[in-house]
């Protein structure tokens, strides 16, 4: 083991509590949230359609603009009803992700089919997901997990050979690049979350990206199935008449969400800056330390790094998982985990028929990891009271 077992780590315990993933909202965005609540549309208008604009100019995506959403499980949902998925087909999704990944697969009535991740970055592996291919599989949907690009190359091949569609799951994948580009600026659907825990938030919001012409697609179904937008038909120029074209759902963003999103999004690549300046003092604290795994990121890749997810080498500590998880908390320190496998989920596990064991890599992964504090909000001194309680745990627990 490193010297992490013979010296002392221990720092005085914190006074107060450090939050995993606090959001940072300033001032800008609450003057923007009162000039919407002052004006005269509240609800999808304006400040929406210029939130899409400048979020789709940013990520590059086709046609220079995206749909806002209530979520990206919405993005997720629209974009394979969008494509027409739905009973009797196979949706692959990677077992290591939220839950609304697979559920989504559910709720057009197709079924998921698992796959394992990669040993190093927790991404979809390409080999897994070859392996379950099947006649009646219609798309893959690789996740950016914890920020760090899916293999889109492996992806894409995998994808042409079969005759797939491609949905990225990018809920963690804002400002992230593969290949030099930044994730969203491709022809097939990609869906954003802006949950309050994300790098960018609207409090409860997500985006899609995608070719123009399934974009719009995306737009009718993600309000009611309406052929015109609701403030079009009520703006001063607009008409009353519309027509229901397909059974829609009602997904719309809202001006009060936006608000803060055109902020957010200003303030993006500062967030960034201190989320990787963050991440680079816990790799270089925790990288020679033989009993933890620090995540990697790979040539050609660039990490949004929404999550840092340590992993514990329970051969090197006399401490699990769950204990270290509260050894921390008792030290005033937030952590949490990403995730339990969706093959683990009860519902899954029984519908499936799915073993615990059937997916090694991201059991091996969930029952080691732990997700440190990462937001733009930690001081030097939370990220160093960050490393010397993991230090400290890590010295008095060695094996």
């Amino acid at each position: 083991m490193s010297d992490a077992s013979n010296a002392s780590h221990a720092r005085p315990p914190r006074a107060t509590y450090l939050p995993f993933s606090p959001p940072s909202i300033g001032p800008e965005e609450i003057a923007e949230v009162a000039d919407t609540l002052r004006s005269d549309w509240i609800t999808t208008g304006p400040k929406t359609k210029a939130f899409e604009q400048r979020f789709g100019a940013y990520v590059g995506a086709p046609g220079g603009t995206a749909l806002m959403l209530n979520s990206c499980t919405a993005g997720l949902h629209l974009a394979l009803a969008t494509l027409g998925i739905g009973p009797g087909d196979e949706v692959i999704v990677p077992t290591l992700t939220f839950a609304a990944t697979a559920n989504v697969v559910e709720h057009v009535g197709a079924r998921p089919v698992m796959a394992d991740v990669s040993p190093d970055t927790l991404c979809l592996d390409p080999a897994s997901a070859a392996a379950v291919v099947t006649s009646a599989t219609k798309a893959i949907m690789p996740v950016h997990y914890a920020g760090h690009p899916a293999d889109l190359g492996a992806v894409d091949r995998l994808a042409e050979q079969h005759g797939l569609h491609v949905i990225e799951d990018a809920a963690h994948a804002l400002p992230t690049r593969y290949a030099g580009a930044l994730v969203g600026g491709r022809s097939n659907f990609a869906a954003f979350s802006f949950y309050a825990t994300k790098n960018l938030t609207t409090a409860e919001g997500g985006a899609l990206t995608g070719a123009p012409e399934l974009l719009e697609r995306s737009r009718v179904l993600g309000l009611h199935g309406m052929s015109r937008d609701a403030w079009k038909r009520f703006d001063r120029h607009g008409s009353w008449e519309y027509d229901v074209i397909a059974p829609g759902f009602k997904y719309n963003m809202t001006d009060i969400q936006a608000s803060l999103g055109m902020h957010q999004l200003q303030r993006l690549e500062g967030f960034h800056e201190r989320r990787r300046a963050v991440a680079r003092r816990y790799t270089a604290a925790f990288a020679a330390v033989d009993a933890l795994e620090p995540p990697t990121e790979r040539a050609g890749a660039s990490s949004s790094w929404h999550l840092y997810v340590l992993r514990l080498r329970p051969e090197r500590l006399r401490m699990a998982r769950n204990a270290f998880i509260e050894a921390m908390a008792e030290r005033n320190i937030g952590t949490s985990v990403h995730y339990r496998p969706v093959h683990m989920m009860s519902y899954y596990a029984e519908k499936y028929g799915l073993a615990p064991d059937a997916y090694p890599v991201a059991k091996d992964a969930f029952e080691r990891m732990v997700s440190l504090p990462l937001h733009p909000r930690l001081s030097d001194d939370d990220v160093d009271d960050v490393i010397g309680t993991v230090l400290d745990l890590v010295a008095t627990h060695a094996a």
